[in-house]
């Protein structure tokens, strides 16, 4: 039987890790996110898990570490200066091929900046952002519900790609409170085999997961290795959602909580007369790029909107390659940009196109 709570974007998230068989969670409390580790303080012993707030964030980062090269199926979260404290650790968690989930709900910078939504850490989790070659794969829910699909999904992707997957969100993401809805199939999952582990496990081979190599021969041989599952996930792993692009001149392009306000916006200008569609990366890494060069080649406006000085924008150009008209909207700091004002601005681009 399907069962619906009414509950905040940062407990579905909480709940879905754990319905996700998750069942160690380590972290450190940073605002807008704190609900995600108040929720696991709680619900983990439930169902036999360990919930446990380490000293500072680079303490729960290296626990993540641990348990996960144990085997278990492990989760942090934190926001945006937390997850820079955490880089250190990611890269070595990347390095080692080791399986978890990172959340970001993101909030103004740089610095520590406030705690209202933003979307400023967009290069920090598409780019690295800690030291060495590597990416982590990364998936931007726009709504409660969809931040409980994307969090299962995310766990299922770490094994698979033995890498680690973070779930971006922001202050609104994590706080707005909806009907969120969990399916029964949703709480059966069929955990992978994990032979590369580190377990105590009676016959298995001793393993052994480090990240320093010093011969340069090898030490390229574990790089090019690890490229080459990501460009599998580059192949099998773009994610996106395309909506009323069908007959679309103009076409806005958002992720997370902006796609879910650039959607008002659209109803009111096909109201007006304006044909105007969204296309929204779900997959920020790996991003949808073939899906934005196919689109250029019949449309020839995109409104980029971000809450950053612009940063999913250059990914965009890419996407393009140079075939179509981009425009530019943003708000920063933490201030979210409001449907009118997105209004406001296809209706100035269909000016100039006259």
């Amino acid at each position: 039987m399907t069962e619906k709570k009414f509950m905040a974007g940062n407990e579905a998230i909480a709940e879905a890790a754990v319905l996700a068989e998750c069942r160690y969670y380590f972290g450190y409390p940073i605002t807008p996110q704190n609900e995600i580790g108040e929720y696991m303080s709680w619900r983990l012993p439930e169902v036999g898990g360990t919930f446990l707030q380490a000293e500072s964030e680079v303490a729960a980062i290296y626990m993540v570490f641990g348990a996960a090269g144990a085997g278990a199926r492990v989760m942090t979260s934190s926001s945006s200066p937390g997850i820079s404290l955490m880089q250190e650790g990611i890269s070595y968690i990347a390095a080692a091929e080791i399986p978890c989930v990172i959340v970001n709900m993101m909030r103004g910078g740089p610095g520590l900046g406030g705690i209202h939504p933003s979307q400023s850490d967009y290069f920090q989790a598409t780019k690295g952002g800690g030291h060495g070659d590597y990416h982590l794969l990364v998936l931007a829910p726009s709504t409660g519900q969809e931040a409980v699909a994307l969090t299962m999904l995310a766990f299922d992707l770490a094994d698979k790609y033995r890498n680690p997957v973070m779930i971006l969100g922001d202050g609104n993401i994590g706080q707005m409170m909806e009907s969120i809805e969990f399916k029964p199939q949703e709480s059966t999952v069929t955990l992978p085999r994990k032979d590369w582990a580190i377990t105590a496990e009676s016959g298995r081979k001793r393993n052994l997961i480090k990240t320093l190599y010093l011969d340069p021969v090898i030490l390229e041989k574990r790089n090019l290795a690890i490229h080459q599952k990501l460009r599998e996930a580059v192949k099998n792993e773009v994610r996106f959602e395309s909506f009323m692009t069908e007959d679309a001149q103009i076409v806005i392009a958002a992720y997370g909580t902006v796609a879910r306000i650039a959607k008002t916006a659209i109803k009111v200008l096909r109201e007006k007369g304006l044909k105007v569609g969204l296309l929204r990366p779900i997959s920020l890494y790996p991003f949808p790029y073939q899906v934005f060069a196919q689109m250029a080649e019949r449309v020839k406006d995109f409104l980029v909107v971000e809450m950053s000085m612009g940063q999913m924008i250059e990914d965009v150009k890419l996407g393009m390659c140079g075939k179509s008209r981009i425009h530019f909207y943003n708000r920063v700091g933490g201030m979210v940009p409001s449907y009118e004002e997105i209004i406001s601005e296809v209706e100035k681009i269909t000016k100039e196109a006259k």
